[in-house]
């Protein structure tokens, strides 16, 4: 079985190694959701990632609700966007752009109009705002006449992406999010031809993962999920009927991998008594599959050597540690992350980690 250390094939992005950083909100871009100058030193810092899943990245004005986090809707978002993955790729690394509408997750204070979701539900506890946290507000639900302009949003923020250098995207269908919010059925209860049956709750992924691949490539497009367990209060009630259905259209179509979310019952960042599905995703779906979710280097070897992953996503642990694969590989030790510096707007907890060549000396 092959190591973390060894090189992996993701569609048309060749990883040096098996070790990817997970997307991480870290909200450092304008309130105007426009990258800065730092978000460069930050990723490039981390460029030994066999590849880099960016921060959820907005679609839309409509789609994007957490202060200070990034879009690419626009020129001057794809403009602040260009230097950064430059950086990257100047320090080796390899990076791609997770395409992200939150539906349900906003608030009208943040995006200037009522959230939109597959239904008319909202989401208990509140939201962040620039005002503070408020109580987050009921969706309306999406006509199904205005599918069409949300997929196309998708396929624009696909074209800036790669205006922007980027070298492929992924669609954040995971997470409790607008197309999670169309996958399961505790959040859909729609009588359209996007909800009721798995194979109609599935739709809106399929045509919004046909829609980038044809302006990426299926080769440069990945899928982000979250099987198992309730997600922001989005969760299904038979997930394995809706999940794997899922996978397998997105095997048909082809794309680069499929990066699963799986928390479990003693989760550090969410938790759930929902058994994990990779197992039968595995047998569904053809390419490369990333695990995600409380994976350190012992147990992200292990599910290597199980034969269910291709490659394992670090988040927190690459957040707090910029030189993650030269830790591993060093059995180093690893830097503790600092919660409150999470979601700042300085350099303080984001690109002020020591690497460990710094420890060393």
């Amino acid at each position: 079985m092959p190591s973390l250390f060894d090189p992996v094939q993701l569609g048309a992005i060749h990883a040096p190694n098996r070790i990817l950083m997970a997307p991480l909100t870290r909200g450092r871009a304008t309130r105007s959701f426009v990258p800065t100058p730092i978000m460069a030193d930050y990723y490039a810092q981390r460029a030994g990632a066999g590849l880099i899943i960016s921060e959820a990245t907005g679609i839309s004005r409509e789609g994007l609700g957490w202060p200070h986090a990034p879009g690419i809707w626009s020129d001057e978002q794809v403009e602040a966007w260009a230097p950064v993955v430059q950086a990257v790729h100047a320090a080796g690394g390899r990076i791609v752009c997770q395409l992200w509408h939150m539906g349900r997750q906003v608030h009208s204070s943040v995006i200037g109009g009522q959230p939109v979701s597959s239904s008319a539900t909202r989401t208990d506890g509140q939201a962040h705002t620039y005002d503070g946290k408020q109580d987050f507000e009921t969706a309306r639900p999406l006509d199904g006449d205005e599918i069409p302009r949300v997929i196309e949003d998708y396929r624009r923020a696909t074209r800036n992406a790669l205006a922007a250098g980027f070298d492929g995207v992924q669609i954040h269908a995971a997470n409790g999010y607008l197309i999670d919010q169309f996958l399961r059925n505790g959040a859909n209860s729609r009588t359209d031809g996007y909800g009721g049956a798995p194979e109609n709750r599935i739709r809106l992924l399929r045509e919004v993962t046909e829609a980038v691949a044809g302006v990426a490539g299926a080769d440069r497009t990945a899928v982000r999920l979250s099987p198992n367990g309730d997600s922001q209060g989005v969760d299904d009630s038979d997930p394995a009927s809706v999940f794997v259905p899922a996978v397998r259209a997105l095997s048909n179509i082809g794309i680069a991998f499929l990066e699963l979310r799986e928390p479990g019952p003693d989760g550090t960042f969410g938790r759930t008594d929902v058994a994990r599905l990779s197992p039968l995703i595995r047998q569904a779906f053809t390419g490369p599959l990333v695990l995600n979710s409380d994976y350190a280097d012992a147990n992200g070897q292990a599910a290597l050597d199980s034969g269910i992953a291709d490659a394992i996503a670090f988040g927190r642990t690459f957040l707090a540690n910029p030189d993650l694969p030269a830790r591993f590989r060093a059995h180093a030790p690893l830097n503790e992350g600092n919660p409150r510096t999470w979601y700042s707007q300085g350099p303080e907890g984001y690109v002020d980690y020591p690497a460990l060549a710094s420890v060393a000396a």
